[in-house]
């Protein structure tokens, strides 16, 4: 563990996060907006983001509400859409399509039941540069076992469409990692906060932990070891997505609790606390600053954060909803950030 007293690193990506809308979207995106430059927006509202129009109108609001960081878009991907529409997606700021399975996560009852759907608009998303973003389970399988089960399908589309940019996301498998690892070029990972920390045990051993309770869900000790390994190891394959997903407290307090960790609050501050227990602080800035901006073809952001080694506790309660590590102290927090934003086309 380090023993220095501050700490800068570039402003950092969240290559996966749940803005939300209506009226929950301007505070999500205002915390967002603390520490990163640039944030990956994921596409599953009511209605989802699906056409051209729907992508300008949520990133006009994102903007508004948050004007010092950068949405990137994304659109949720289904089997009917056409090229034009892809093309236009893409004109309307789109950088990427989310492929989510058939009633595996939040709103994704639409979603498709094998990517084997998807391969007749590969060439047209390899022509206009887009990233396929695929929450990786398979429907229909015992919950423990959805993300394995997904792996043969993502390699096959991997290696079927070498010239198609695939990110497997959250993972929380020794198996996908070591899947990830054997794959091409075209193919990364995203890798959360919390899967880094927690297993099974910690939502479901003792007392039911329904604010730690997502999709996928946590898995075995191995399972956590394997995905700290891979985020420790500098492999530029993988890279942060905190898969922040907020929720009221009564929608996971309840009989049929929604799945997210809302860990936006202290996403930053609790990466800054694994790495530097590791001993692997020197291994941080690339992977919550450079391989996602990478694989993205993104250039890497402007402006710094200083973190300085300061306890603090988390709050009980952020925007009506409970964070990661409520109540819990952290050793590091937010000290300065520097404004030097991106420059942000607000066309």
């Amino acid at each position: 563990m380090s023993q220095a007293a501050t700490l800068v690193l570039r402003r950092p990506d969240d290559f996966h996060v749940h803005l939300r809308q209506d009226a929950d979207l301007g505070a999500y995106a205002r915390e967002a907006s603390r520490v990163f430059a640039r944030v990956l927006v994921m596409p599953n509202l009511v209605p989802p983001i699906l056409e051209a129009a729907d992508v300008a109108k949520y990133r006009s609001g994102i903007l508004e509400a948050a004007p010092g960081m950068e949405p990137l878009m994304a659109f949720k991907l289904l089997p009917r859409h056409t090229p034009a529409q892809l093309a236009a997606l893409k004109a309307a700021g789109a950088i990427a399509g989310k492929v989510y399975p058939e009633g595996v996560t939040t709103n994704s009852e639409d979603g498709i039941t094998d990517l084997r759907q998807i391969w007749p608009l590969m060439p047209a998303l390899e022509e206009l540069g887009l990233v396929v973003c695929c929450h990786g389970e398979k429907p229909g399988v015992f919950s423990l076992d959805r993300e394995e089960r997904f792996l043969d399908e993502f390699a096959e589309t991997a290696q079927r469409f070498p010239g198609v940019r695939l990110v497997l996301e959250h993972v929380s498998t020794a198996a996908a990692v070591s899947r990830v690892r054997a794959l091409g070029s075209n193919v990364a990972a995203t890798i959360t906060l919390h899967h880094l920390e927690i297993t099974l045990d910690d939502v479901i051993g003792g007392n039911l932990k329904p604010h730690l309770f997502c999709k996928p869900i946590a898995k075995r000790p191995s399972d956590r070891d394997a995905l700290r390994e891979a985020a420790f190891s500098g492999d530029p394959k993988f890279f942060f997505g905190s898969d922040s997903a907020p929720h009221h407290k009564g929608k996971k307090e309840c009989a049929a609790g929604c799945a997210g960790v809302y860990s936006m609050p202290v996403a930053l501050e609790g990466l800054v606390d694994v790495f530097d227990r590791a001993g692997h602080l020197d291994r941080l800035d690339a992977f919550c600053s450079e391989f996602g901006a990478g694989f993205y073809g993104l250039p890497r952001n402007h402006g710094t954060v200083t973190l300085r080694r300061e306890p603090w506790t988390v709050p009980d309660i952020v925007d009506g909803v409970v964070p990661y590590r409520a109540l819990e102290q952290m050793p590091w927090r937010v000290a300065t950030l520097d404004h030097s934003a991106n420059p942000v086309n607000v066309a």
